[in-house]
């Protein structure tokens, strides 16, 4: 299949005549495309131009192929946007664009949704303390993206009004042109957004000019970012205002594929803003050696937080999503840990925030504040269902990647992963939708340790030892047991490893040295308190490390695949998005797994 086409377009300013015209003219001569995604002021900035904006709102002028805008600010706006807010069919979360008209549809607020397989992330109107109902953001819709910025899966193409603050740091002077560099039109939250995000493509608007930045790297990810300034419509300079744009979905490439980097490809333009952030914590602290940071790439100089500083009535949305905030004690919402709680009991988030829900029937999370043993006993069916159907790891899911499966028995399953840290690197997971592989039943023990020492002895015949780690979440995650095979020259170092990137996370393990894996999974089971999230790893000669994680602690939750690529020298891996493979790939990895492991399958 063919990689989408897509049509860019600068402000529009109302001039729908004339963007419509060139995209038809476009379309006619190298398309056809699928979509027009316009950045900057969409909306008229006279009354002059009204009535050729209205005809097309109104159905008398068509629109030619899907259009979507996030600059919802202008003259008619507030009319225009209000009618569709009030429209029953845009009601509640629509991140894939609340529809205007036949082929217009508004991005509002903030966003990711996916379009012809690309994902699209959005920041709709300009920022504004003014708190107006319409072209400006929350920051709500900040923290939202902050959220989407810890889910898996890279961001294809991330749209914003204005530029991001910086961008041309570290940029070829050459290719400035005048204007560019001065701060007008540009917003320091929109860097910090897109240094957190790291998309494949930022667009934006506003500026009055046109510049394409060359490719810039990002921390902590191999891919690259390329950031893409549109003219508006009519500018005097004809600078360029539409861009043509056909990029392969990050979801279907392979690793060699999204790693790839132009000899022109700069730092990232927004490494300022960790240093800033950090700056006097580390004129306190000796740099770490080298040996230490290939190991492990986090940097924890504050202390765990508890709650954020805010003190006033508005709430996080990103600690209420996701059970942390980066800016810890600095954030200026209420941390509620009482709000979490209910996210995780399954409550709809606009109800928690807001006091009520404008999806209304059709919204499928509770609209009521959850007891804590009634609703934690007593989950109806259609509840765990629903899971069910969500969850990758479900074989009754149609979510689930069953190309990927290698072996079945009767209580567990492996697969490979997506994004393999290395060849031979497996899951084991549960047949039931459990939340973890420590308190199940003797029966299901016993199978899973036939898993584990087929595992080691496959491993052991290539030279390999196996380490054995799980995190389980106290949210009740499908559980997966992973299993990493590394040279045997490095597993008398693992331990080392493991406890030299706790103290820098600052705890420490518990260690539990046994002869048999059995008892260690015991010790496991004894410690093991469910309310609370817990790491553990088997190691190679027998001793498990274990750590009870506190509440609100930031712990990593790709914690031991991070140190294990530190010990195996592929930092670049540690992210499991950089590693996906494509389909086919995939394919071919699980049949010759399956024939390498034949001889050690416990279910052949």
């Amino acid at each position: 299949m063919s990689p989408p086409r897509i049509l860019l377009c600068g402000d529009v300013l109302g001039r729908l005549n004339q963007l419509f015209k060139r995209v038809q003219s476009v379309n006619k001569s190298a398309g056809p495309f699928d979509a027009v995604l316009c950045v900057g002021q969409f909306f008229p900035d006279s009354s002059e131009l009204l009535d050729e904006f209205m005809n097309y709102v109104e159905g008398r002028s068509e629109i030619p192929i899907p259009t979507y805008f996030i600059g919802d600010y202008g003259v008619g706006a507030a009319k225009v946007l209000l009618a569709a807010s009030k429209n029953s069919a845009n009601q509640g979360f629509k991140m894939d664009g609340f529809k205007v008209t036949d082929n217009l549809f508004w991005l509002k607020g903030s966003g990711n949704f996916t379009l012809h397989g690309l994902s699209v992330a959005y920041l709709s109107g300009r920022q504004s303390s003014e708190g107006q109902q319409f072209g400006t953001y929350s920051q709500d819709d900040v923290d939202a993206l902050r959220a989407l910025a810890e889910e898996p899966g890279i961001v294809d193409l991330f749209l914003t009004n204005e530029w991001p603050s910086g961008v041309t740091n570290k940029a070829a002077a050459s290719d400035m042109l005048v204007g560019i560099s001065d701060s007008s039109n540009t917003d320091s939250t929109v860097s910090e957004l897109v240094a957190e995000i790291k998309p494949r493509y930022h667009i934006a608007g506003s500026k009055g000019v046109f510049y394409a930045r060359e490719p810039y790297s990002n921390v902590d990810a191999v891919h690259v970012t390329r950031f893409l300034g549109l003219a508006p419509i009519g500018n005097k300079e004809k600078q360029k205002f539409i861009h043509a744009l056909s990029p392969t979905p990050a979801a279907t490439m392979s690793a060699a594929d999204i790693s790839m980097k132009t000899p022109n490809t700069t730092l990232s333009p927004y490494t300022f803003l960790d240093q800033g952030s950090h700056s006097k914590e580390a004129a306190k602290r000796p740099s770490d050696s080298v040996s230490d940071s290939q190991y492990w790439r986090y940097d924890v100089s504050q202390k765990r937080q508890k709650h954020g500083g805010g003190d006033g009535d508005k709430m996080c949305f990103k600690f209420i999503y996701s059970g942390s905030c980066p800016r810890g004690e600095k954030c200026n919402f209420r941390h509620d840990t009482d709000a979490r709680e209910q996210c995780l009991r399954g409550v709809c988030l606009d109800f928690i925030i807001k006091g009520k829900c404008e999806k209304g029937p059709e919204c499928s999370y509770k609209h009521s504040l959850q007891n804590d043993d009634s609703q934690r006993t007593h989950r109806s069916e259609n509840a765990s269902a629903n899971r069910s159907k969500e969850c990758w790891f479900c074989l009754s899911s149609p979510s689930v990647e069953s190309h990927l499966i290698v072996s079945v028995g009767e209580y567990y399953y492996c697969a490979l992963p997506k994004g393999p840290l290395v060849e031979d690197h497996v899951l084991v997971i549960p047949v039931e939708h459990v939340p973890n592989t420590i308190s199940t039943s003797p029966e299901c023990e016993k199978e899973l340790g036939r898993f584990q020492n087929s595992l080691m002895m496959y491993y052991k015949n290539q030279g390999k030892e196996a380490v054995f780690f799980e995190w389980l979440s106290k949210r009740g995650t499908h559980a997966n047991l992973q299993a990493v095979p590394i040279p045997t020259s490095k597993a008398a170092a693992v331990q080392d490893i493991f406890n030299l990137a706790a103290e820098k996370l600052g705890f420490k393990f518990l260690a539990t040295k046994s002869s048999k894996s059995s008892d260690g999974r015991r010790s496991l089971r004894a410690q093991f308190d469910r309310n609370c999230s817990f790491f553990y790893v088997e190691l190679p000669e027998g001793t498990v490390l274990s750590h009870l994680i506190e509440e609100n602690e930031r712990f990593p939750a790709q914690f031991g695949r991070e140190v294990l690529a530190g010990l195996l020298n592929i930092a670049d891996k540690a992210d499991w998005r950089n590693c996906m493979l494509g389909k086919e790939e995939e394919t071919k990895m699980v049949e010759d797994f399956k024939k390498r492991f034949e001889a050690f399958d416990p279910n052949q």
